[in-house]
């Protein structure tokens, strides 16, 4: 089960019901923070989650709407008693960004960084925190990364299959979790009893860039797809473009070339009060399209699967 939450969804600067970008994710136990704009720790306690648990933060970018929130909410963290360490994810730079801002934030735990390089539109897969994430980069004036959480499932155990081969009980569970058993001097490995890996769970965020080509891949299949959508209309096409940011219909179309389930569209301009009201230039081209607000949050679970196990 994986708990997916919009904390901020506005772009450029604070407004009085709107916060900055930031999106949290809840898994097993743990958490893990998408940006973190200034106001995300006053949503992150409104949302109820906590802010202990948070083990990894990854940043797209170091424009100041992105990261500006983080010394408040680490020395918030460190307030709460939070001693294990924090991973921090990014571009290159992210540890001399971080050290900078936490001059007036001193923590009692230890900031561990991942910086991300990829280069030629490549995306790259790394793990951070117990979570599978991968970084995609991006087109926006300063290098930005875009990311999908994965959450894995493994194939069905065959408890026949297993018993035929004299596996006994107490390593069924063992296999399950991909270990291997030894057993009266015979080795058994996961995949002499596990079918197929099955479909887990996927969530993608993409925000501050123009569409570039990989980002149809990236998320294909995403259960859940958070894009920004600076503007709503498709007259603000070219004034996007020179901000290096995406209109709702652009957004839209990388929903449906991806072949997602569901969009939540977040990073709005200040000068876009209410983007519900232009959700039908998005809904055209992908109609399971959402104006994200603050606070939105949705629990997604591993799918039913059919009579046939697939």
């Amino acid at each position: 089960m994986l708990d997916i939450a919009l904390v901020g969804s506005g772009g450029f600067m604070p407004m009085h019901n709107r916060f900055l970008t930031a999106m949290v994710a809840r898994l097993n136990g743990k958490m893990l923070l998408v940006d973190c704009g200034e106001g995300a720790q006053i949503n992150l306690r409104r949302i109820g989650w906590g802010f202990k648990d948070i083990d990894v933060i990854c940043f797209t970018h170091f424009h100041a709407d992105h990261i500006a929130g983080l010394p408040g909410l680490l020395l918030t963290m460190g307030n709460s008693d939070r001693t294990e360490p924090v991973t921090i994810v990014g571009p290159k730079g992210i540890r001399e960004v971080t050290s900078h801002l936490c001059v007036i934030a001193p923590v009692p735990f230890e900031p561990r960084f991942i910086e991300l390089t990829p280069r030629g539109g490549q995306a790259v897969s790394f793990q951070a925190g117990g979570f599978q994430l991968s970084a995609l980069p991006l087109d926006h004036h300063t290098p930005c990364l875009g990311y999908s959480l994965t959450v894995p499932r493994a194939g069905r155990f065959d408890a026949d299959k297993a018993k035929k081969l004299g596996i006994p009980l107490f390593g069924w569970s063992r296999l399950q979790k991909g270990e291997k058993v030894v057993h009266e001097g015979k080795s058994f490995s996961p995949d002499m009893v596990m079918g197929p890996q099955r479909k887990g769970i996927k969530v993608s965020y993409i925000t501050d860039t123009r569409p570039v080509p990989g980002i149809p891949d990236f998320i294909q299949g995403s259960d859940l797809f958070i894009a920004e959508g600076l503007y709503g209309d498709d007259d603000m096409l070219d004034q996007a473009a020179q901000k290096r940011h995406m209109i709702f219909s652009e957004a839209a179309a990388l929903a449906k070339a991806g072949k997602v389930d569901e969009m939540w569209l977040t990073h709005f301009s200040p000068a876009m009060p209410d983007p519900g009201a232009y959700l039908e230039s998005a809904r055209r081209v992908f109609p399971n399209a959402v104006a994200g607000r603050d606070r939105m949050t949705k629990t997604f679970r591993f799918q039913e699967e059919d009579t046939n196990g697939r």
